[in-house]
């Protein structure tokens, strides 16, 4: 139990590289939104910076799976570094040429050109979190396969917790200056590291879908997924579930740092992505069962019951436990989704079909999340400051603006269960759930 079967000492090297290019391209990001709002004091310049980043990541998920598809998938990855690389020099010389006063100004050119310069090089290292799934298809045996995507969320959760701490700590030290040339040094180093790796022959080294038809080719792509039973229900309900948590992108900020102060609540952060870590290596050591189909809608129960409970008092230890467990089954529905494409989708397909999955999904929390901030201003806060709902339930539930969002995520977690459990009787689930446990093994050379 646990262990991974195939090229494991491959998949090892490219997981660790990934590991490091995704901190660098993270803390660039992490980096230019506190940059810019140190220097600009604008709200809304970094609300931009947000906005268009997620509709970035959107719009390229498809094309970027082309990419996967068509081209040998450890190329992408250096093509995706490499892009990178360029894109950040010409950043760091933008910045070095630029009047520092410029970058005072949220209007400035040469700070939106900054910005946009760092956006897409750090959105084209979204090609190797496409490619990597893929890789693992191919480099690992079925049977095990859970347990490696247990590892890549591990791996995820280690940039997080790694890139807070260190994009702030360089840009105190030298504005955007340490941070870019700290990325051109790791990615250079994570481009030659790659070169070095002897990625077995067949199609783990090779293009997934031969011949000269280069097309992103949606059309295909939604067929493929449409001859799955059950999967177009599946990305539409990943794409429902990040509709829902665009609440969260929205509001959590806002609640916790009612009940702290903004150092306590980065460090409870820095505290909270343990959890991502803890989850992803206990299902590297467990695996996922006999079906993920199954334990990917019992962990959303679990991951809605949280949501429900955890604001229903005005408490610190609530928020910090409900959301640590949050954290710890977060893994548990990527590794989960991550699996079960896997294991349906054909090998020669799955770029695409990881890169149409992670545009629908990327595009539903920012939605949320444009609409729930008014609603939650103008809305739940009023009730539950002077309005009905103070008067019907602040007796015991308590009143204020903390409240009215509490009550935004109550809401949202029973959303969320009954959707859920509507999804666990449906028959798209019980045809998937049969296909999964019924497919062969796809043949990936």
């Amino acid at each position: 139990m646990g262990v991974l079967r195939g090229h494991v000492g491959v998949f090892y090297q490219l997981l660790v590289n990934t590991l490091l290019v995704s901190v660098t391209n993270f803390t660039v990001w992490f980096a230019i939104t506190f940059y810019t709002y140190l220097e600009t004091r604008s709200v809304f310049a970094t609300g931009v910076i947000s906005g268009v980043f997620l509709v970035m990541t959107a719009l390229t998920g498809i094309w970027f799976g082309s990419l996967v598809d068509h081209h040998a998938k450890r190329t992408m990855m250096q093509v995706s570094a490499g892009i990178s690389l360029l894109l950040y020099a010409v950043a760091l010389t933008v910045y070095q040429l630029a009047p520092r006063e410029d970058f005072r100004d949220p209007a400035s050119g040469w700070l939106w050109t900054l910005i946009v310069l760092l956006m897409v090089g750090v959105i084209t290292g979204n090609i190797r979190t496409i490619a990597l799934p893929a890789m693992v298809t191919a480099l690992i045996e079925e049977d095990t396969r859970d347990r490696a995507n247990g590892l890549v969320g591990t791996a995820s959760g280690v940039s997080f917790l790694v890139t807070s701490v260190i994009s702030g700590l360089l840009v105190a030290l030298g504005g955007m200056f340490w941070v870019l040339v700290a990325a051109l040094v790791v990615l250079a180093l994570a481009l030659l590291h790659l070169a070095l790796v002897r990625v077995p022959p067949g199609r783990a080294s090779q293009a997934a879908a031969s011949g000269s038809d280069r097309r992103v080719d949606l059309r295909g792509t939604v067929r493929v997924i449409g001859q799955v039973p059950g999967l177009p229900a599946l990305i539409v309900f990943s794409a429902f579930n990040n509709l829902l948590g665009g609440v969260f992108m929205a509001l959590l900020d806002a609640y916790g740092l009612s009940m702290m102060s903004v150092q306590g609540w980065g460090l409870l952060w820095g505290v909270l992505s343990t959890g991502f870590i803890v989850g992803g290596l206990l299902i590297a050591r467990t695996g996922l069962g006999a079906n993920p189909v199954r334990l990917l809608l019992l962990v959303n129960i679990a991951g809605w019951t949280v949501t429900l409970l955890f604001p229903l008092r005005d408490s610190v230890v609530w928020l910090a436990v409900g959301l640590y467990a949050y954290m710890l089954i977060v893994p548990y529905a990527e590794a989960a989704e991550q699996t079960i494409l896997q294991k349906v989708v054909p090998y020669e397909r799955q770029g695409r079909v990881f890169g149409f999955a992670q545009s629908v999904e990327q595009a539903a929390s920012p939605l949320t999340a444009f609409l729930v901030s008014p609603l939650a201003q103008f809305v739940f806060i009023p009730f539950m400051t002077d309005g009905s709902g103070a008067r019907w339930i602040g007796s015991w539930f308590g009143t204020g603006a903390a409240r009215g969002l509490a009550l935004v995520f109550i809401l949202t977690g029973v959303i969320g269960l009954i959707a859920t459990a509507v999804a666990l009787g449906s028959r798209p689930y019980r045809r998937l759930s049969g296909r999964y446990l019924t497919a062969p093994e796809a043949h990936v050379g």
